[in-house]
């Protein structure tokens, strides 16, 4: 095997063919991992199938990073060089409809069918990635500020905001609280986004849940933005508000929940300022 240079004509003809097989295994249509590999070795004359394999698992890292989806036979492989992420931003830049290609296409339109979200644990530093690892991830969300792109996408967050909505009624409805799920209402999609959370539910019990909802298709760690308001409703209704955090959305949601003091879960950075006249 080669020990030269990846150049960024190969590492764009190697993403280009990365991309061909997350096409299709996100659209659930055949294909064969050896044969895309097969086919890119005359493009890449002096590399070998074991190269190009562990090339790919660099992209599915890289993917990982910028909190977007990956192919699960490419187990994520760090330590790659910058140059293949650049390469990697090189296609998204051409492609911009991958991005926007998902508001979760399995979402019901009747709210009720929801299957039941798998609700797990929030990272802790005791569940956390190997440091270098972590690391890596972090840069890449920060240098394309994943966080920002995320709360841009209307239509991820929406898509993600009527997914909690019918898991909320569902698990009421499972505790046999017909009466409580009737309830549930979307406030971000009928009062707009000033509340400070998006969907008023309940408790088994009867207690108020003002839940606010964030949305990935990426890993539990994508950072994720919060606005000042959202932070000043969480202290004002601390026993009542939560963080619904999704994740692995275009997939399978998963999810963590995050209760107040934000600040013991997660670290906060002030992204913007106003700027007033002296």
């Amino acid at each position: 095997m080669s020990n030269g240079v990846w150049t960024d004509q190969k590492n764009d003809l190697n993403v280009a063919d990365y991309f061909a097989m997350l096409a299709d295994d996100v659209s659930g249509r055949p294909y064969n991992k050896a044969e895309h590999r097969r086919g890119l070795l005359p493009l890449l004359n002096d590399r070998s199938e074991g190269s190009v394999e562990f090339k790919h698992q660099n992209i599915s890292a890289v993917l990982k990073g910028l909190g977007e989806d990956w192919i699960p036979g490419y187990k994520p492989a760090f330590n790659f060089q910058m140059t293949l992420v650049d390469a990697v931003a090189r296609w998204l830049a051409l492609n911009p409809a991958w991005l926007g290609r998902h508001s979760r296409p399995g979402a019901p339109t009747g709210l009720a069918e929801a299957r039941p979200i798998w609700i797990g644990p929030p990272p802790t530093l005791s569940n956390q990635p190997p440091p270098q690892e972590l690391e890596q991830m972090l840069h890449i969300a920060r240098k394309f500020d994943v966080a920002a792109r995320d709360e841009r996408n209307r239509a991820l967050g929406r898509a993600g905001e009527e997914r909690v909505l019918a898991h909320e009624r569902a698990a009421l409805k499972s505790s046999g609280r017909d009466d409580l799920a009737r309830k549930v209402s979307w406030v971000s999609e009928e009062d707009g986004d000033g509340a400070g959370y998006d969907i008023a539910s309940f408790a088994p019990d009867g207690r108020p849940r003002l839940i606010e909802v964030k949305t990935t298709n990426g890993w539990e760690r994508t950072p994720f933005h919060i606005s000042r308001n959202e932070l000043a409703v969480a202290e004002e209704r601390r026993s009542q508000w939560s963080l619904f955090r999704l994740w692995n959305f275009a997939r399978e949601p998963k999810a963590f929940e995050l209760h107040p003091p934000l600040n013991a879960h997660v670290s906060l950075t002030a992204t913007s300022f106003q700027a007033s006249f002296h």
